[in-house]
Protein backbone atom coordinates (compact mmCIF):
# COMPACT_ATOMS: atom_id res chain seq x y z
CA UNK A 1 0.00 0.00 0.00
CA UNK A 2 1.17 3.53 -0.49
CA UNK A 3 1.09 5.35 2.35
CA UNK A 4 2.43 8.45 0.86
CA UNK A 5 1.65 9.94 -2.61
CA UNK A 6 5.46 9.72 -4.41
CA UNK A 7 4.88 12.97 -6.30
CA UNK A 8 4.07 14.91 -2.45
CA UNK A 9 7.39 13.13 -1.01
CA UNK A 10 9.65 14.50 -3.67
CA UNK A 11 7.73 17.81 -3.22
CA UNK A 12 8.72 17.86 0.93
CA UNK A 13 12.16 16.67 0.22
CA UNK A 14 12.52 19.65 -2.43
CA UNK A 15 11.31 22.13 0.41
CA UNK A 16 12.80 20.90 2.97
CA UNK A 17 16.55 21.17 4.25
CA UNK A 18 19.22 19.50 1.81
CA UNK A 19 21.02 16.55 3.25
CA UNK A 20 24.84 17.45 3.45
CA UNK A 21 27.24 15.71 1.77
CA UNK A 22 27.54 12.87 3.64
CA UNK A 23 24.57 12.25 4.10
CA UNK A 24 23.63 12.55 0.84
CA UNK A 25 26.74 9.54 0.46
CA UNK A 26 25.14 7.81 2.55
CA UNK A 27 21.80 7.25 1.27
CA UNK A 28 23.19 7.04 -2.38
CA UNK A 29 25.17 4.14 -1.52
CA UNK A 30 22.97 2.17 0.44
CA UNK A 31 19.69 2.71 -2.02
CA UNK A 32 22.46 1.00 -4.66
CA UNK A 33 23.85 -1.31 -2.36
CA UNK A 34 22.19 -2.75 0.10
CA UNK A 35 18.96 -5.37 -0.45
CA UNK A 36 17.03 -3.62 2.52
CA UNK A 37 17.25 -0.38 1.63
CA UNK A 38 14.04 1.07 2.04
CA UNK A 39 15.00 0.53 5.68
CA UNK A 40 16.60 4.11 5.31
CA UNK A 41 15.36 6.94 7.11
CA UNK A 42 16.23 9.05 4.35
CA UNK A 43 15.81 12.58 3.38
CA UNK A 44 12.31 13.93 4.73
CA UNK A 45 12.42 11.84 7.86
CA UNK A 46 16.33 12.22 8.54
CA UNK A 47 15.62 16.13 8.52
CA UNK A 48 12.49 15.60 10.42
CA UNK A 49 15.02 13.99 13.00
CA UNK A 50 17.62 16.63 13.14
CA UNK A 51 15.28 19.01 13.62
CA UNK A 52 13.32 17.65 16.31
CA UNK A 53 16.84 17.00 18.36
CA UNK A 54 18.12 20.58 17.44
CA UNK A 55 15.04 21.94 19.59
CA UNK A 56 15.48 19.24 22.45
CA UNK A 57 19.56 19.89 22.56
CA UNK A 58 19.79 16.56 24.33
CA UNK A 59 22.55 15.54 26.12
CA UNK A 60 21.74 11.46 26.00
CA UNK A 61 20.19 10.24 23.07
CA UNK A 62 19.52 6.22 22.13
CA UNK A 63 19.02 4.70 19.06
CA UNK A 64 17.80 0.92 18.77
CA UNK A 65 19.09 0.27 15.07
CA UNK A 66 21.59 1.63 13.40
CA UNK A 67 21.50 0.27 10.50
CA UNK A 68 24.07 2.23 7.64
CA UNK A 69 23.99 4.78 9.84
CA UNK A 70 21.94 8.22 8.12
CA UNK A 71 19.36 8.38 10.93
CA UNK A 72 22.31 8.31 14.00
CA UNK A 73 23.29 11.34 12.17
CA UNK A 74 20.77 13.42 12.00
CA UNK A 75 20.18 13.04 15.74
CA UNK A 76 23.51 13.59 16.28
CA UNK A 77 23.35 17.17 14.95
CA UNK A 78 21.40 18.16 17.65
CA UNK A 79 23.42 16.73 20.36
CA UNK A 80 24.59 19.41 23.49
CA UNK A 81 28.36 20.23 23.72
CA UNK A 82 29.85 17.26 25.17
CA UNK A 83 26.62 14.89 24.17
CA UNK A 84 26.71 11.12 23.46
CA UNK A 85 24.23 9.14 20.93
CA UNK A 86 24.38 5.62 21.48
CA UNK A 87 23.62 3.53 18.90
CA UNK A 88 22.56 -0.36 18.38
CA UNK A 89 22.89 -2.50 15.39
CA UNK A 90 22.52 -6.38 15.70
CA UNK A 91 24.08 -7.20 12.01
CA UNK A 92 27.86 -6.83 12.48
CA UNK A 93 27.87 -5.74 8.54
CA UNK A 94 25.98 -2.69 9.05
CA UNK A 95 27.26 -1.72 12.18
CA UNK A 96 30.85 -1.89 10.14
CA UNK A 97 29.19 0.28 6.97
CA UNK A 98 28.20 3.06 9.75
CA UNK A 99 31.38 3.08 11.62
CA UNK A 100 32.74 4.11 8.31
CA UNK A 101 30.70 6.92 7.73
CA UNK A 102 30.51 8.20 11.59
CA UNK A 103 34.58 8.51 11.39
CA UNK A 104 34.24 10.71 8.47
CA UNK A 105 31.60 13.22 10.11
CA UNK A 106 31.84 15.91 12.63
CA UNK A 107 30.04 13.38 15.33
CA UNK A 108 32.38 10.75 15.30
CA UNK A 109 33.37 11.37 19.10
CA UNK A 110 30.08 11.85 20.21
CA UNK A 111 28.60 8.29 18.79
CA UNK A 112 29.08 5.13 20.24
CA UNK A 113 28.63 1.93 18.67
CA UNK A 114 27.44 -1.25 20.37
CA UNK A 115 27.32 -4.11 18.51
CA UNK A 116 24.85 -6.95 19.44
CA UNK A 117 21.11 -7.77 21.00
CA UNK A 118 19.72 -4.64 22.01
CA UNK A 119 17.97 -6.36 24.75
CA UNK A 120 21.23 -7.32 26.42
CA UNK A 121 23.01 -4.15 25.98
CA UNK A 122 20.82 -1.14 27.07
CA UNK A 123 20.73 -2.82 30.55
CA UNK A 124 24.44 -2.47 30.41
CA UNK A 125 24.44 1.72 29.47
CA UNK A 126 23.44 3.47 32.90
CA UNK A 127 22.19 6.33 31.06
CA UNK A 128 19.30 8.83 31.92
CA UNK A 129 17.82 9.50 28.17
CA UNK A 130 16.69 12.59 26.74
CA UNK A 131 15.21 11.38 23.51
CA UNK A 132 14.96 7.54 22.11
CA UNK A 133 14.61 6.48 18.78
CA UNK A 134 12.98 2.73 18.16
CA UNK A 135 13.52 1.13 14.73
CA UNK A 136 14.44 -2.19 15.24
CA UNK A 137 13.14 -5.80 14.73
CA UNK A 138 9.08 -4.71 15.03
CA UNK A 139 8.43 -7.78 17.45
CA UNK A 140 10.27 -6.36 20.30
CA UNK A 141 9.30 -3.12 20.15
CA UNK A 142 7.33 -3.39 23.13
CA UNK A 143 10.01 -4.87 24.96
CA UNK A 144 12.19 -2.26 24.18
CA UNK A 145 9.68 0.37 25.10
CA UNK A 146 9.24 -1.02 28.88
CA UNK A 147 13.31 -1.64 29.10
CA UNK A 148 14.03 1.97 28.04
CA UNK A 149 11.00 3.85 29.45
CA UNK A 150 12.29 3.98 33.26
CA UNK A 151 15.72 5.18 32.09
CA UNK A 152 13.92 8.19 30.09
CA UNK A 153 14.01 11.85 32.01
CA UNK A 154 10.81 13.18 32.51
CA UNK A 155 9.39 15.34 29.35
CA UNK A 156 12.04 12.68 27.45
CA UNK A 157 10.87 12.13 23.71
CA UNK A 158 11.11 8.58 22.30
CA UNK A 159 10.53 7.86 18.63
CA UNK A 160 8.98 4.72 17.25
CA UNK A 161 9.47 4.31 13.43
CA UNK A 162 7.58 2.53 11.05
CA UNK A 163 3.88 2.31 13.19
CA UNK A 164 1.91 2.27 10.13
CA UNK A 165 3.87 -1.06 8.89
CA UNK A 166 3.56 -0.40 5.20
CA UNK A 167 0.12 0.24 5.92
CA UNK A 168 -0.32 -3.13 7.11
CA UNK A 169 -2.24 -2.01 10.32
CA UNK A 170 -4.75 -0.35 8.31
CA UNK A 171 -6.31 -3.61 6.94
CA UNK A 172 -9.48 -4.89 8.60
CA UNK A 173 -7.91 -7.76 9.35
CA UNK A 174 -4.20 -7.77 9.63
CA UNK A 175 -1.99 -10.59 9.01
CA UNK A 176 1.15 -10.77 8.97
CA UNK A 177 3.44 -11.19 12.44
CA UNK A 178 5.69 -7.54 11.83
CA UNK A 179 1.84 -5.48 11.59
CA UNK A 180 0.22 -7.57 14.40
CA UNK A 181 3.25 -6.60 16.48
CA UNK A 182 2.69 -3.12 15.51
CA UNK A 183 -0.42 -3.09 15.91
CA UNK A 184 -0.21 -4.42 19.48
CA UNK A 185 2.77 -1.63 20.00
CA UNK A 186 0.71 1.35 19.12
CA UNK A 187 -2.26 0.06 21.27
CA UNK A 188 -0.26 -0.25 24.31
CA UNK A 189 1.68 3.22 24.03
CA UNK A 190 -2.36 4.28 23.48
CA UNK A 191 -3.24 2.55 26.94
CA UNK A 192 -0.12 3.79 28.83
CA UNK A 193 -0.88 7.24 31.17
CA UNK A 194 2.88 7.29 31.67
CA UNK A 195 2.89 8.75 28.29
CA UNK A 196 1.58 11.14 26.03
CA UNK A 197 1.73 10.69 22.02
CA UNK A 198 1.08 11.44 18.32
CA UNK A 199 1.21 9.25 15.30
CA UNK A 200 2.66 11.14 12.42
CA UNK A 201 2.02 10.18 9.37
CA UNK A 202 5.57 11.11 8.34
CA UNK A 203 6.71 7.86 5.37
CA UNK A 204 5.82 4.89 7.29
CA UNK A 205 4.98 6.42 10.34
CA UNK A 206 6.47 7.57 13.42
CA UNK A 207 4.99 7.76 17.09
CA UNK A 208 5.97 10.86 18.81
CA UNK A 209 5.75 9.78 22.53
CA UNK A 210 6.48 11.85 26.03
CA UNK A 211 7.43 10.43 29.20
CA UNK A 212 4.90 12.63 31.54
Amino acid sequence: MELVNLLAEEYAAKYSSEEDELLQKINLHTTKNHEHAHMLSGHVQGSFLAMLSGLLRPERILEIGTFTGYSALCLARGLKGGGTLHTIELREEDAATARAYFEQSLYKNNIELHVGNASQIIPTLHELWDMVFIDADKTGYIDYYELILPCVKQNGIIIADNVLFHGQVLEKNISGKNAKAIDAFNEHVKNDSRVEQVLLTVRDGLMLIRKI
